[in-house]
C-alpha cells in the first residue's frame, strides 16, 4: 500500500511542490491517483493509518528546500558573472572580454567621433580660409581706398597747381594791360598837349588875323544874350571880371553819377564827420531856403568842402562852393553870399 502510494506521489510531484506539504497534499494524491489507468491504479484502502502520507510529505519539502538552494547558489553565480563581467569591461574593454556585438558598437562609436573629429578639423579649416580670404579682401579695400585717396590727392595737388599758373597769367595779363593803357593814356596826354598847343599858336595867329574884331563883336553879342537869358553871370574876383554859367539845381540830380544817397548808404562811416561848431556864437540850426544870403563866417575855408566828389557831389566852377552847414549841404556863391542850392540832413 505504500508502495504504490509511493508511486503515484512521484507522478504528482509537481502538484506537491505548489502546494508545499499542506492538508490538501492528500487530497491531490487521491485525484492523482483516480486519474491513473485501470491496470495500474489499484484500489486504494482509505481505511490505511495517515502515517505513510505524512512521511512521503516530509521528503518532498525537503526536495523541495533543496531545489530553492539550488536556484538561489546559480542565481547567484549569475549575478557574480555578470559583476566580473561589467568590471572587465569598464577596466580594458577589449576584443576578448567584449562581446562581438559591443565590439562592433564600440568600432562604430569610435568611427563615428573620428568623423566627427574629421568634420570639426575640416570646419575649423574652412572657417580659417574664410577668415583669411576675408582679411585679405580687407586689406585689398583698404589698399585700394589708400590709392584713390592718393590719387585725389595727387589730382587735387595738380588741380592747384593749374590754378596757380592760371592765377599767375591772368595777374601777368592784368599788369600787361594796365601798362598798356598807362603808356596809351601818357601818348594821348601828349597829343592833347601838342594839340592844345597847337591850337593855342593858331589861335594867337588867328588874333592877327584881320577879321579878328568882328570875332570880337559876334562873341560880346552871344554874350550879352546869355545873359539875358539868365544863363550866365559875371563876378569881380578883385581883378577882373569874369563869365561863368548860372547853377542848374536840376540837371545834376537827374545824373546817376552823382547819386550821393545809395553812395551814402554803402559808406555811413564817411558821412560822420563830427560834430558842427557854428562861426557865430548863440547861433542855432535853422534850415536855410535857397535864395538867402549867409555872412562870410558860414561859407569860410573852415566850412567848405574841398572834395565833392568824396560825397558823390558835382564839381563847382566859377564863384560856387559847397559849404557845410550843420548837417545839411549848401552851395553859396562866395562873392555875394546868396544860397543857390541845398541838400538837407546830408551828414549823420
Amino acid at each position: 500500500m505504500v508502495g504504490r502510494l509511493s508511486k503515484g506521489k512521484d507522478d504528482s510531484s509537481m502538484t506537491n511542490i505548489f502546494l508545499k506539504g499542506s492538508a490538501l497534499g492528500a487530497l491531490a494524491a487521491a485525484l492523482g491517483l483516480t486519474a491513473l489507468p485501470a491496470a495500474a491504479a489499484p484500489a486504494v484502502d482509505f481505511d490505511a493509518p495517515m502515517t505513510a502520507i505524512d512521511v512521503g510529505t516530509a521528503n518532498d519539502d525537503a526536495k523541495l528546500a533543496q531545489d530553492r538552494d539550488q536556484y538561489q547558489r546559480s542565481r547567484g553565480e549569475r549575478g557574480e558573472r555578470r559583476q566580473v563581467f561589467r568590471q572587465q569591461r569598464s577596466s580594458a574593454p577589449d576584443a576578448a572580454v567584449a562581446p562581438p556585438r559591443a565590439q562592433r558598437a564600440q568600432e562604430t562609436r569610435r568611427a563615428e567621433r573620428t568623423e566627427r573629429a574629421q568634420r570639426s578639423e575640416r570646419r575649423d579649416a574652412n572657417s580659417g580660409n574664410v577668415f583669411r580670404r576675408a582679411n585679405e579682401a580687407l586689406r585689398e579695400q583698404a589698399q585700394a581706398d589708400r590709392d584713390r585717396r592718393e590719387a585725389r590727392r595727387e589730382r587735387r595737388e595738380d588741380w592747384r597747381e593749374d590754378r596757380r599758373e592760371r592765377r599767375e597769367d591772368a595777374r601777368e595779363r592784368r599788369q600787361d594791360r594796365r601798362e598798356d593803357w598807362r603808356e596809351r593814356r601818357a601818348d594821348r596826354r601828349e597829343t592833347w598837349r601838342d594839340n592844345r598847343r597847337d591850337a593855342y599858336r593858331d589861335q594867337r595867329n588867328y588874333r592877327d588875323q584881320r577879321d579878328q574884331r568882328n570875332w570880337r563883336q559876334d562873341r560880346y553879342r552871344d554874350q550879352r544874350q546869355a545873359y539875358r537869358g539868365g544863363h550866365y553871370g559875371r563876378y569881380y574876383d578883385g581883378r577882373r571880371w569874369n563869365d561863368y554859367r548860372v547853377w542848374n539845381r536840376s540837371d545834376w540830380r537827374r545824373n546817376q553819377r552823382y547819386d550821393w544817397h545809395r553812395y551814402r548808404a554803402a559808406n555811413r562811416s564817411l558821412f560822420n564827420i563830427g560834430r558842427y561848431y557854428s562861426p557865430y556864437r548863440n547861433h542855432r540850426y535853422n534850415r536855410l531856403s535857397i535864395g538867402i544870403t549867409l555872412g562870410s563866417g558860414f561859407y569860410s575855408n573852415r566850412y567848405t568842402i574841398n572834395d565833392p566828389w568824396r560825397y558823390r557831389l558835382p564839381e563847382v566852377y566859377g564863384p560856387y562852393r559847397w559849404v557845410r552847414y550843420y548837417d545839411d549841404v549848401l552851395l553859396v556863391d562866395i562873392y555875394s553870399g546868396e544860397v543857390v542850392d541845398a541838400i538837407y540832413d546830408f551828414f549823420w
